[in-house]
């Protein structure tokens, strides 16, 4: 990777392409520049049959210079430093600060490839190429570009791994706006790689974490829980934050979700305060069916004798006059 660092002191990771890249590219263009230079050369040759000698020659030598030079120029600047070639390989050409080329880098360029690529079929561009630390061959260097690759593969991004489940809910009421997102890189990175690293590294690094992560939150760790557990918990813990500003917090109420409640009570509102009542629990040890509670009813009520229920009459429905006789 090259570090080139722009006018305002920003540091670019670019990848400056290599020699079997580049070579595939050029070789991909040649290809569609040559067939399409044969192409009107047929053309032109049939077009100027009725001339004489040197007019056939200076057709000739204005078509090569048009196609093998001229359009490999206008191609690479109207497509900001890219060619059939580069595009199938991911390859462009840029400026040194990382900027898109214009007409002029383009024409160094092409005017030294001519020199560098056809005329010598290569050989001085693969010796530049490999003696330079960014693989630049001499139009480059001159024209003051470099060829990087755009597709560069990207690494799989790791989960987090969740908390142990004694720990859900114990920081609730953590103040966490005081941790840098620094902290929570590094955190966060510890927590995708720690299966890979030495038990002992990874031990101190987790706590080396969760001393700065205590620093910044001000409330000690419960005691007996390892660094990196806490550190999974209290990550979990924001990951649940910025889900509830992101759905809302009662975005998952009434979808089978329970809602949050104070850090005493485990991080979760009883059922009865959610409008249900709790169903009957079995005996700790079993896993039958519940039992079947009956209801109670008071000794009074049992001793007293039920009155008989007097029936009630029905009630007469009012005469509506609509302004109509009944039938005789």
């Amino acid at each position: 990777m090259s570090d080139l660092v722009t006018g305002d002191a920003v540091v670019l990771g670019l990848r400056p392409a290599r020699l079997p890249s580049r070579a595939l590219a050029l070789f991909v263009d040649l290809v569609v520049y040559l067939a399409g230079y044969l192409l009107i050369t047929v053309a032109l040759t049939f077009a100027t049959a009725s001339l004489d000698e040197a007019a056939q020659a200076a057709v000739a030598v204005g078509s090569f210079v048009l196609v093998l030079v001229g359009v490999p120029i206008a191609v690479e600047t109207l497509a900001h430093g890219r060619s059939l070639g580069k595009l199938a390989c991911g390859l462009r050409v840029v400026r040194d600060d990382g900027g898109p080329i214009r007409f002029r880098h383009a024409l160094v360029r092409g005017a030294m490839g001519v020199v560098e690529l056809l005329m010598t079929f290569g050989v001085v561009a693969c010796i530049a190429s490999l003696v330079s630390e960014r693989g630049r061959r001499l139009g480059d260097v001159f024209a003051g570009t470099l060829v990087v690759r755009e597709r560069v593969p990207g690494a799989a991004v790791m989960p987090v791994p969740a908390p142990p489940p004694w720990l859900a809910g114990r920081f609730t009421a953590l103040d966490l706006s005081a941790v840098p997102e620094g902290l929570w890189l590094e955190i966060r990175q510890y927590l995708t790689r720690m299966g890979q690293l030495d038990p002992q590294v990874s031990t101190q690094m987790a706590a080396r974490l969760a001393d700065a992560l205590v620093a910044r939150t001000g409330a000690q760790p419960p005691a007996g829980v390892p660094a990196a557990a806490f550190l999974a918990a209290v990550v979990h813990e924001r990951q649940s934050r910025d889900a509830a500003r992101a759905f809302g917090p009662g975005g998952l109420v009434g979808h089978g979700g329970v809602q949050p409640g104070p850090a005493g009570a485990g991080g979760l509102v009883p059922p009865v305060a959610q409008g249900y009542a709790p169903a009957p629990v079995a005996p700790v040890g079993t896993y039958g069916p519940a039992p079947v509670v009956a209801p109670v009813v008071p000794a009074a009520a049992q001793a007293a004798p039920v009155a008989p229920v007097a029936p009630v009459a029905p009630v007469a429905e009012p005469v509506r006059k609509t302004g109509f006789a009944p039938p005789a």
